[in-house]
């Protein structure tokens, strides 16, 4: 049962990241990271089976700007893939909100400018994958 600051703090450190944003299926490698507002990160994600990267056969690489930090409310990124398919271009903003409550924190994700080349299904897999990590991770804290 965490609570709404220890789910930001697994934002804030670069090892904790690493532990839990890799949904199933791949491992993560911090490049680059400044936690602050304006702040930003660098990460790669690479698939246990290749062939499905958006950066390499077998990894997705992209940066992220820490947009909005709110510390035990939210965070907002903005993330860019580094791709050269069209259909991995653009900005994509994923806000992250944390609500109390009797059981723990509620974390809710929302994704906007989702880069087309991404079918839904599957991003949706991935948050899901995510989230159970983050709650994996907390859980172990």
């Amino acid at each position: 049962m965490a609570s709404p600051t220890a789910v930001y703090r697994a934002f804030s450190e670069p090892s904790a990241i690493v532990q839990w944003m890799a949904p199933a299926g791949m491992t993560g490698t911090m490049l680059a990271f400044d936690f602050r507002e304006g702040g930003s990160y660098r990460m790669r994600l690479t698939y246990s089976e290749p062939g499905q990267g958006k950066t390499t056969a077998d990894a997705d690489e992209f940066s992220a700007q820490w947009v909005r930090l709110v510390d035990g409310e939210c965070i907002e990124q903005a993330i860019a893939f580094d791709s050269s398919d069209p259909q991995f271009a653009g900005v994509m903003r994923m806000i992250w909100t944390f609500q109390p409550g009797t059981d723990g924190t509620l974390v809710t994700v929302r994704c906007e400018n989702v880069p087309a080349g991404i079918r839904p299904e599957d991003h949706e897999v991935g948050l899901n994958s995510t989230l159970a990590n983050l709650a994996a991770f907390l859980e172990s804290e």
